[in-house]
């Protein structure tokens, strides 16, 4: 038989990746060696945090403010507390003066012109929405002062929100190793590869079909479902990559639909499907929809019915000495339509069942290990009581760092304590607890016009801001989205959940009170 000719720009590409890959698995042989010398006061090191959202771009622009979200790893500035460190922070836009600063008198003990001279903040000027890594990427010139900017580069690293090719690229570029999940293996963080997970960890999981990828089998994987359970009355479908739950769409099922007829079933559904499905994500189409199904793929899983539901997530941390543990547990604050999209989180979750979810995350936690995945992600359960019993079922990996990263990172940075996995509880030294209601939504019209410097005087003068001497206050984020779309970010660490919420509520009736004044001031002005 003859073959076909070969296509030399492909062979070139592939040759070009495998050597990328070769390259990239030499530099993640330094990672032990790095991480076991962190923390190390005398050892100097250097960080490039990139904070890119290397996602999908149509999907991503359902979130709003989403560009200033590489704001978010601005908490890893307080690392800058260990003396010897130094860090690179690179972001699409330049970073406003006073939210730097606001993050650098948050260190406890370090002065700030000592932090300041150690940080180097980079910018592409480019707020295309093409992912950050990809605009670092295109400009030689600003790799080459990112690579000026790298202090002992032989016990330096990158981090990042996620890791993608593109992540692999830079890393290789840069020649630094990345502690992140290697891009070969994100794919255990998607929707459908996760349920193959959660199987072979054996926890609960709801009853759903994978690897779906267009309109016929979306519809046969709706009719299954109602054929295995008659008396399901919603499904909801989710787009393999996802993003807070704006890839999710709910359906429901005709109450007059028969399980018994499989073929008139599927077309009734087909008929009607795109009339009667609900999108999380603001103005999303079917079409849209149906198009990303395409590219991505996704899930369809039974809608978990319960009078007592909830919605908690575990944090784990497969380290790169091959350490595997928990790191925190969340009860996670959902809105959205139909309640899927994540708004905020409280930390540590219910003490009903917060072990309960640890131990489930671990199982989880020694399958992804055994394939080779790195750094910190979580896990999101739906957890329901029935006759005085829970069942938590595993509906999400999250391969990167996500909502309830931060405002734990901000907790463990800031503080002086650590989490005790035995009973789910991060505690000081003096053995007093520290909790946090945190939220990345805290969003409304009257906000905008306000300045980063006009939050942080107002919380200031109300004596809401974090006190580093009793451990506890309030700390912003996303400051950067304020003016424009009013929007902003807050963990409120406190002794105890309860006084955590009355925080987060103080805040918000102190800056409702405050803007109320000035509409009312503008009103009179008119």
């Amino acid at each position: 038989m003859e073959h076909p000719p070969t296509n030399p720009v492909s062979m070139q590409a592939a040759d070009h990746s495998n050597r990328e890959r070769e390259v990239f698995e030499e530099l993640q042989t330094r990672l032990p060696g790095i991480y076991a010398a962190f923390g190390d006061r005398a050892a100097e090191q250097t960080v490039l945090i990139i904070p890119s959202l290397s996602l999908d771009p149509e999907v991503l622009a359902k979130v709003s403010g989403i560009h200033h979200y590489e704001e978010r790893l601005l908490c890893l500035l307080i690392l800058l507390r260990l003396p010897r460190v130094n860090i690179v922070f690179v972001t699409s836009q330049p970073i406003d003066d006073s939210i730097i600063d606001y993050y650098l008198h948050l260190l406890p003990g370090i002065p700030g012109k000592h932090a300041r001279r150690r940080l180097t903040l980079l910018s592409c000027h480019d707020a295309s929405p093409a992912p950050l890594t990809q605009k670092i990427l295109e400009r030689p010139r600003l790799l080459q002062r990112i690579r000026k900017s790298i202090v002992n580069p032989s016990a330096s690293h990158i981090t990042c929100f996620n890791a993608t090719p593109l992540e692999r690229s830079l890393s290789v570029e840069l020649k630094l190793p990345l502690y992140a999940c290697d891009p070969d293996r994100i794919h255990y963080g998607s929707k459908s590869h996760g349920r193959e997970i959660f199987r072979a960890a054996g926890v609960d999981i709801p009853d759903g079909i994978e690897h779906l990828h267009d309109e016929d089998r979306l519809v046969n994987a709706l009719a299954e479902m109602k054929l295995r359970n008659p008396d399901l009355k919603r499904a909801v479908i989710k787009l393999n990559e996802g993003f807070s739950g704006e890839g999710n769409a709910l359906f429901d099922y005709d109450p007059a639909e028969s399980p018994e007829l499989r073929q008139e079933l599927q077309d009734r559904i087909a008929a009607q499907l795109p009339n009667r499905i609900r999108f999380e994500a603001p103005d999303m189409t079917w079409d849209a929809y149906l198009e990303k199904l395409g590219e991505m793929g996704g899930i369809v899983e039974c809608w978990i019915e319960g009078r007592e539901k909830h919605s908690p997530s575990v944090q784990c941390r497969i380290d790169p000495l091959g350490k595997v543990s928990v790191i925190s547990t969340h009860d996670q604050v959902l809105g959205g339509p139909s309640g899927q999209v994540y708004l905020g989180c409280t930390f540590p979750a219910d003490e009903r069942y917060r072990l309960a979810i640890q131990e489930a995350g671990l199982k989880i936690a020694h399958i992804l290990k055994e394939k080779g995945v790195l750094g910190i992600w979580g896990v999101d359960f739906v957890s329901v009581k029935s006759e005085n019993r829970w069942t938590h079922y595993a509906i999400e990996i999250n391969l990167r760092k996500g909502g309830t990263t931060f405002p734990f990172l901000v907790l463990e940075f800031l503080t002086d304590g650590a989490y005790d996995a035995e009973c789910g509880i991060y505690r000081l030294p003096g053995g007093q607890a520290r909790c946090y209601y945190a939220s990345d939504n805290l969003q409304k019209p009257r906000y905008k016009g306000l300045s980063p410097d006009d939050l942080i005087d107002t919380m200031v003068y109300h004596q809401l801001h974090f006190d580093s001497t009793a451990q506890q206050g309030v700390v912003f984020h996303l400051m950067g989205s304020l003016s424009q779309f009013g929007k902003f970010g807050v963990t409120c660490i406190a002794e105890t959940p309860e006084q955590a919420e009355e925080l987060y509520r103080k805040t918000m009736r102190v800056l409702d009170q405050e803007t109320s004044q000035e509409a009312a001031v503008f009103q009179s002005d008119r």
